[in-house]
Parts: C-alpha cells; structure tokens; sequence
C-alpha cells in the first residue's frame, strides 16, 4: 500500500499548493511534484509484483488440490480394483469405487471453486486498487497541465504506447 500513500501525500501537496490569484490554479515546485510522481511510478511494479504473488498462490493451491483429487481417484480405482476382484462381492465393489470417484471428483471441482473465487476476489480488489490509482493520477496531471497553461485533461491517445514499468 505504498502506493496509496505516495498518492495520498501529493493529493495533499496539491491541497496545500499555494493558489494563484483569482483562478482555480495553484503553484508548486516542479521538482518535488516530479520527485513524488516518479515515487509512485517505482511503487507500481511492487504492486504488481503483489498481484503476480497472488496469482502463484492460487496455482500452487491449484496443483495441490489436483494432486488431491488425483490421489483421491487413485485410491479410490485401487479400491475398486481390490473389491472386484473378490468374485463374491464384485457388484457392491463397482458401486462404493463409483461414489469414491465421485465423491473425490466433487471434492475436486469444490476446490478449485473456491480457489477461483479468492483469486478473482484478489485480483477484482487489486483491480480497484490501480483504478483509483490511475484516476489519480490522472486528476494530478490534469492539475499540473492547469497549472502550466495548458487546456484540458489528460487522455491517452490510442496511438501512445504503454510506459515501460
């Protein structure tokens, strides 16, 4: 979260901007509001890095969970496979092994529900998070260009390519 706090802080550099005389505008130092924006820009990739670690737990829970059920069915086969070979009880074997995969199946896919759900929880919060980020952003650049004469807001051209972080 320390982007949230790099933001927070120019939010507040801005709010505390002295204003210029009869307009919405405000003055400040070009080399701290460039400091502070370049503070965020190397902020952005730990949070990724974040989303990315959050993204590896829900495949090593994944795997696990695969690697279970795999085991489940496994034995659940072995057992069928040693209840039908005793010839007297080879009916009521194929049935138990039949619920064991089943129930080794359902357990599976209850598993990967729930993992699925975190990891899109996870990754719909991060999601807001760099929304709110950008928005930001986007209203301290709007600022900036006001300050500096400029008309108008900030919007990417669809021709612009990403920055490189």
């Amino acid at each position: 979260m320390e982007l949230l706090s790099r933001l927070a802080s120019l939010a507040q550099a801005v709010e505390q901007a002295r204003s210029v005389p009869m307009s919405s505008n405000c003055m400040m130092h070009r080399g701290e509001l460039l400091s502070a924006l370049a503070g965020m820009r190397d902020a952005i990739p730990v949070e990724i890095a974040k989303a990315q670690q959050v993204i590896d737990e829900r495949e090593h829970i994944v795997a696990a969970g695969r690697t279970e059920a795999e085991r489940i069915v496994a034995e659940g086969a072995a057992e069928r496979q040693r209840l039908t070979s005793m010839h007297e009880i080879t009916l009521a074997a194929e049935q138990e092994a039949a619920r064991i995969v089943e129930q080794a199946q359902a357990e599976a896919q209850r598993l990967r529900d729930e993992v699925e759900e975190y990891v899109d929880t996870s990754l719909a919060n991060f999601e807001q998070l760099l929304g709110r980020t950008i928005d930001t952003v986007r209203l301290g650049r709007n600022r900036m260009n006001a300050v500096v004469g400029l008309e108008g807001g900030f919007e990417p051209q669809p021709q612009e390519k990403p920055l490189p972080f």
